[in-house]
C-alpha cells in the first residue's frame, strides 16, 4: 500500500509537470505563429542576407511671400537598373535598352570620356583620370588601351566594336556611381509616356530594369527670377565622394545655385528605405517598406512673384522702347526692399534668359555681349553717380561740417584745387542743400565732399553697406569701394559725386532703405520663413538682422529726406513723380562710362512721411536719370496700387497658382 500511495502521488507531479509544458510549448507556438507571425516569418524564410534601397523622398518647394509656387514638383518616369533583381544578362539588357532609347531618340547616361563614334577616341576637355584608375592602368594609358581593359572587365568580347562601345558607356556609369542593391542605377530620367509603355511591356526581356515613378523639378514661369531661384542638377563624378558622405544616392538631383543651391539642407526630402531579403544564390525572398520616405521642406521668399513679373516686363519694355527710339539703353536691374526689414521684394534683370532652355542654349548665352547669364541686380557694380548725395549730405550734417540752411556759391567750376578743376552741369549760383539735391548740383556736393574728407565719406559708404557684403543668400558683388590714403584730392570730389567707387543695385537699394528708416542697416534677404512640405508647420521664420546703425539725428534726417521729396515734386524726378499720388522721397543719377552714354539711375523710398519700399533701378547706358523714372513709376505702382500685396495681408495656408 504505501508502495501504491508513492507511485500515484509521482504520476501526479509528472501529470502537472506535462500540463504545464504542454501549456508554455503552446503559448510559445501561438507567439511564434500569431502574435509575432511576420518576424518570425522574415527570420526563417531561408534568408542567407539583409539588404537596403532607397526609396526617394520629393524635393521640397519654393513659394513667394504670398505662398504662390515658383518651384515645384511634377511626376516623370525614369529607367531603372536595380541590382537586386540583375542576372547574368546584363550586357544584353543594357544593349537592348540603348537600341531601343536610340530608335526613340530620347537620351540615357553615358559618362565614359569616350567619343561615341569610332574611332573611340578621348573626349577633348574631358578628364580621363577617374576612368584611367577605375581600369587600374598606367598614367599614360591610351584610349585603345582603355577601350581593350574595359572590354575584357565587362566580358564583352562576343559584341562588335559599336555594340562594345554602347554597352561600356553604361557599365562604366555603373562602376562610378557605385552600382549595388543599395544604390540602384538610373539609366534614363524623364523618358516620355510611350516610351515608359514599350519598356514595361517588355519588362520580361528586361530583369533588372524598372520604370520609376519619380519626382522632378518644375518651374511655374521659367523666366521670373532665374538668377536668384537657381538650378538643380546631377551631381559631378568629382563631386561624389563629398555627397555620398552625406548619404546622397549618385542619381540624386542636388541644387546648383541660387536659392536650390542655399536651401539644400531644408529642401532635400528624408528618402526612404525598401528591405530586401535574400537567399544564398542571390534571388529576392521578401521586399519590405522599413521607413517612408519623408518630403523636404519648403522655403517661402520674401519675393513678391506678380511684382517681380511686373518689374521685369516694365525693364524689359523700357529698354526696348528707348533702343527703338534710337536710345542708347541695352541693359538693367531693378531692386525693391522693405524698409524696416532688408527683405527683399523683387530683383529683376534685363537681359535675362528662360531656364527651360538654359541647357541647349548656354553656349550662345555664355557668348552674347549683352550677358543675359549676369544677375545684374546682385552682381552687376556701376559708379551710382549722384544717388550717392544723401550720404554725402548725411555725413556733412552729422559732423556739423553744413548747417541747414546755409548757401554754397555755385560758380560750375570748382576751383579750390590748383590742378583739379572739375565742373558741375549749369550755374546755380548760391545754393542750399534742399536745392543742391533737387537740382543735383555737383558744384555744392564737391564742397561738401572736401569738407569732410574722403576718409570719412568711405566710412559713411561703409555704414551704409556699400562695398560690403550684404548678407544676402545667393552669390552678390561687395562692389568696389578705393581706400583713399588722404582726405584731399580730386580724388575726394569724385567720391563725393559717385564715382570711382562701383556698387551693385542691391547694395544701392539697401543704401536708401537704411536712410529712410533712420539709420537702421540690416542685412538683405530673400527668405521669408521654412515650413513644413504641406506649410502647415512654422520651423524657422526669417527675422530681420540688424548689421550696424548709422547714426543720424531727427534733423539731419528731416533735412535729407525734404531734399530728396524736392527732388520728385520739383527737381530732376519731377516728370516722372511729379504728380503721384502718393509723397516719394528720392534721387536721380548719370554716372560716367568713358566712351559711351552715361548710367541712368533712380532711387526712392515710399510713402514719403513713413517708408515702407526702398527701390533703385540702374539703366546701363540710359543717359540721364530721369530714363530709369518710369521703370521706378511701375514698380510703386505694382506695390501700392495692386491687390494682391495690400499692407497686412496674411500669408494664406494653401498654395496659389
Amino acid at each position: 500500500m504505501p508502495f501504491q500511495k508513492k507511485s500515484q502521488v509521482q504520476i501526479t507531479v509528472l501529470s502537472v509537470i506535462l500540463i504545464i509544458a504542454i501549456l508554455f510549448y503552446t503559448a510559445r507556438i501561438y507567439s511564434i505563429q500569431v502574435v509575432n507571425a511576420a518576424k518570425y516569418t522574415d527570420k526563417n524564410d531561408g534568408a542567407a542576407s539583409v539588404r537596403t534601397a532607397v526609396l526617394k523622398a520629393p524635393r521640397g518647394e519654393i513659394l513667394d511671400y504670398y505662398g504662390r509656387q515658383i518651384a515645384v514638383n511634377r511626376d516623370g518616369y525614369n529607367i531603372v537598373f536595380n541590382k537586386a533583381y540583375v542576372k547574368d544578362n546584363l550586357n544584353d539588357v543594357i544593349l537592348t535598352l540603348v537600341n531601343l532609347l536610340d530608335q526613340s531618340g530620347a537620351e540615357y547616361k553615358d559618362e565614359l570620356p569616350m567619343s561615341k563614334e569610332a574611332p573611340y577616341g578621348f573626349k577633348e576637355g574631358e578628364s580621363t583620370d577617374k576612368l584611367i584608375s577605375k581600369l587600374e592602368l598606367a598614367h599614360y594609358a591610351t584610349a585603345q588601351n582603355c577601350f581593350d581593359a574595359m572590354v575584357e572587365k565587362y566580358k564583352l568580347e562576343k559584341y562588335n566594336t559599336e555594340e562594345q562601345r554602347k554597352i561600356m558607356g553604361v557599365r562604366y556609369g555603373m562602376d562610378i556611381a557605385d552600382f549595388s542593391i543599395s544604390y540602384p542605377y538610373t539609366f534614363a530620367e524623364d523618358i516620355p509616356t510611350e516610351l515608359m509603355r514599350k519598356i514595361s511591356e517588355s519588362g520580361f526581356m528586361l530583369s533588372g530594369v524598372s520604370v520609376d515613378v519619380t519626382p522632378f523639378r518644375e518651374y511655374t514661369d521659367t523666366s521670373l527670377a532665374v538668377n536668384l531661384i537657381g538650378t538643380v542638377g546631377p551631381i559631378f563624378a568629382e563631386d561624389w565622394d563629398e555627397y555620398k558622405k552625406k548619404g546622397y544616392s549618385y542619381n540624386d538631383k542636388v541644387g546648383k545655385s541660387g536659392i536650390e543651391k542655399w536651401g539644400e539642407e531644408y529642401l532635400r526630402g528624408t528618402d526612404g528605405e525598401i528591405t530586401y531579403r535574400i537567399d544564398n544564390e542571390g534571388n529576392i525572398i521578401s521586399s519590405t517598406l522599413t521607413k517612408e520616405p519623408v518630403a523636404g521642406k519648403t522655403v517661402m521668399l520674401t519675393l513678391d512673384k506678380k511684382m517681380q513679373r511686373s518689374t521685369q516686363d516694365s525693364l524689359e519694355r523700357t529698354v526696348k522702347e528707348q533702343q527703338a527710339k534710337g536710345g542708347t539703353a541695352k541693359a538693367g536691374a531693378a531692386v525693391a526692399i522693405h524698409i524696416n526689414s532688408g527683405k527683399i521684394i523683387c530683383a529683376a534683370n534685363y537681359p535675362t534668359y528662360d531656364s527651360a532652355t538654359l541647357g541647349q542654349n548656354y553656349d550662345k548665352l555664355v557668348n552674347d555681349p549683352a550677358k543675359p547669364l549676369t544677375d545684374r541686380a546682385f552682381q552687376g557694380v556701376y559708379p551710382i553717380g549722384s544717388t550717392i548725395k544723401p550720404a554725402v549730405a548725411v555725413a556733412a550734417l552729422q559732423n556739423n561740417l553744413y548747417r541747414v540752411g546755409e548757401t554754397v556759391n555755385c560758380v560750375m567750376t570748382y576751383n579750390y584745387f590748383n590742378d583739379y578743376k572739375p565742373k558741375c552741369m549749369h550755374y546755380h549760383g548760391p545754393i542750399n542743400l534742399n536745392n543742391a539735391l533737387a537740382k543735383s548740383c555737383n558744384y555744392f556736393f564737391f564742397e561738401m565732399g572736401r569738407r569732410i574728407g574722403a576718409l570719412r565719406l568711405t566710412d559713411y559708404y561703409k555704414q551704409f553697406g556699400l562695398g560690403v557684403a550684404t548678407g544676402v543668400e545667393v552669390d552678390d558683388s561687395k562692389g568696389i569701394l578705393k581706400q583713399p590714403k588722404s582726405n584731399g584730392g580730386g580724388d575726394t570730389l569724385q567720391f563725393a559725386i559717385g564715382q570711382l567707387n562701383a556698387f551693385t543695385p542691391l547694395q544701392l537699394c539697401n543704401y536708401i532703405a537704411t536712410l529712410a528708416n533712420g539709420g537702421t542697416h540690416y542685412r538683405a534677404s530673400l527668405i521669408s520663413k521654412i515650413v513644413s512640405y504641406d506649410i502647415a508647420t512654422v520651423y524657422n521664420e526669417g527675422e530681420p538682422e540688424e548689421v550696424n546703425k548709422v547714426e543720424i539725428s531727427e534733423a539731419t534726417l528731416k533735412a535729407v529726406k525734404e531734399g530728396m521729396l524736392s527732388v520728385t515734386e520739383d527737381g530732376t524726378g519731377r516728370a516722372t513723380l511729379g504728380n503721384y499720388p502718393i509723397k516719394v522721397g528720392g534721387k536721380t543719377g548719370t554716372a560716367q562710362v568713358e566712351g559711351k552714354a552715361d548710367h541712368s539711375l533712380f532711387v526712392v523710398f515710399a510713402p514719403y512721411e513713413n517708408p515702407e519700399i526702398a527701390i533703385s533701378v540702374v539703366l546701363e547706358n540710359g543717359a540721364s536719370g530721369a530714363a530709369a523714372g518710369g521703370i521706378v513709376k511701375d514698380m510703386l505702382d505694382a506695390y501700392f496700387f495692386s491687390n494682391y500685396n495690400a499692407e497686412g495681408a496674411a500669408v494664406p495656408f494653401t498654395v496659389l497658382s
